[in-house]
């Protein structure tokens, strides 16, 4: 199949275009038609390929990347999902491994060699030209999730020397063996950070002027351990291509560039929904291809937290039977009561731990968002109460039972507020991640006081023993 037998683009969506390649593909492999499957991926973008790629049974995998030229192997394997890549490794012969890693960005490679077994790292980092491998043992002495483990040394830096019509020269002779060509960095004799030039100032610029008179001297720039969230955020606030990365000696050691960056910013989204669901997963690991078992395992941890947790809820009615006995119908919005706490408590939690993931609430600090999830908690609990009181009037036809359930559930979702704005500020300064602890302890605290306040609130509403 040859291009013109693709539908253009503008006929149908990206996604549908996608869709087409990979069941195409299939068709044609499956067909062993294995010169129309290399047609049909002549035109197709290296992402789209790879997502293709990633969408046929295991064993057309292989096939499939053979197809390519080395060149598009090199470049469509670099977007490969990590368990697909080690698949493909161990299904390659020795040379083909060591032609595709030893021409990969370090960046890249660092990255799959964190997904590998040690001992295939061991290997691989051997059969790398010298260059890739110093190149690559840099990046991996640095720790995991920092600036230097993520970064790239693959970028253009020059003396403030240089006119800018060398530059550009210089610019054409460099640009295939550099990752970023928009920003150029200027340092010293030492590699000391001294500036950065845009493309655009360049462009911009007279032939005769030096890159010194040109040059942004206010630079920003990340320390080789400064955590990649870091780097995330300083990149989205000043709208960078790259951010440049120094040692501690302030030496210029690599970039990081906006494509790593929402890898990242993938990733930590991905780890922080995965906390918010027990920490069933890490953010790079893909879970649906995970096994039943592990799944099992990481989930169960927390089922037994809240398990514990409602057994202490159960002791606490089976405490109340008395009050029960006099007056049955107020075990009936028990579940109501404590279900809306629980909503309320998330809700709170969700909104405080986004904003310390995104720094938007670090300027109110922590006694001012608690007060206001508060003031939120307490005219959310009134509307919510507020209805929950008709509504147990019409249900029961005693106005006291309601009451009581209408104020309980005002004092609950007061509550539950407060501890679900309060608990990721205690955990995150205890050295915890917010998001995987917060959940069962909102719970503990909704099912466990709510209950409680419950019960004291009917007990004195309806002056019962």
């Amino acid at each position: 199949m040859t291009e013109d037998q693709i539908p253009l683009q503008t006929t149908i969506s990206r996604s549908e275009l996608r869709q087409l390649v990979r069941t195409q593909l299939q068709m044609l492999l499956e067909q062993n038609n294995l010169q129309g499957a290399k047609a049909l991926l002549v035109p197709v973008q290296p992402v789209d390929i790879a997502e293709a790629i990633e969408g046929l049974p295991e064993a057309r995998q292989v096939i499939a990347f053979r197809l390519l030229s080395k060149a598009e192997a090199i470049e469509v394997y670099e977007y490969l999902d990590s368990s697909v890549q080690q698949a493909l490794i161990e299904e390659f012969k020795r040379q083909e491994v060591i032609d595709i890693v030893d021409n990969m960005s370090p960046d890249d490679r660092v990255r799959l060699f964190d997904e590998l077994p040690a001992k295939v790292v061991r290997r691989l980092l051997e059969q790398l030209s010298p260059k890739e491998r110093q190149a690559t043992a840099q990046l991996l002495g640095y720790g995991a999730d920092t600036a230097g483990r993520i970064m790239t040394p693959q970028y253009i830096s020059l003396k403030e020397t240089l006119s800018v019509g060398d530059t550009l020269e210089r610019i054409r002779s460099l640009a295939n063996v550099s990752e970023m060509i928009y920003y150029l960095y200027v340092t010293d004799a030492a590699r000391h950070l001294k500036g950065i030039v845009s493309l655009r100032d360049l462009v911009t610029a007279q032939p005769q002027q030096t890159l010194g008179e040109i040059m942004t001297r206010d630079v920003v720039y990340v320390d080789t351990d400064t955590d990649q969230e870091e780097v995330a955020r300083l990149i989205q606030r000043y709208d960078l291509l790259a951010v440049p990365v120094v040692d501690r000696e302030q030496r210029l050691v690599g970039i990081v560039t906006v494509d790593d960056v929402i890898d990242i910013l993938e990733q930590e989204t991905t780890e922080d929904i995965y906390a918010l669901g027990g920490g069933v997963q890490s953010g790079r690991d893909n879970y649906f291809q995970t096994s039943l078992i592990t799944v099992a395992r990481k989930r169960v941890v927390w089922l037994f937290v809240l398990l514990l947790t409602n057994s202490v809820t159960a002791t606490i009615i089976k405490s109340q039977e008395a009050l029960l006995q006099q007056m049955a119908i107020l075990a009936a919005f028990i579940p109501l009561l404590t279900g809306t706490g629980g909503n309320v408590g998330a809700q709170s939690s969700t909104v405080v731990i986004r904003g310390l993931n995104t720094d938007e609430i670090n300027d109110l600090g922590a006694p001012q968002v608690i007060f206001r999830e508060a003031l939120a908690g307490a005219l959310l609990g009134t509307i919510l109460g507020s209805v929950a009181t008709v509504w147990a009037y019409w249900l029961e036809g005693n106005f006291f039972v309601a009451f009581s359930v209408g104020v309980s559930l005002v004092a609950i979702a007061i509550l539950a507020s407060v501890a679900g704005s309060a608990l990721p500020f205690l955990f995150r300064s205890m050295g915890l991640d917010p998001a995987l602890m917060s959940a069962p302890f909102i719970t503990t605290a909704v099912d466990v006081l709510g209950v409680l306040i419950y019960f004291n609130i009917a007990r004195l509403v309806l002056g019962l023993s």
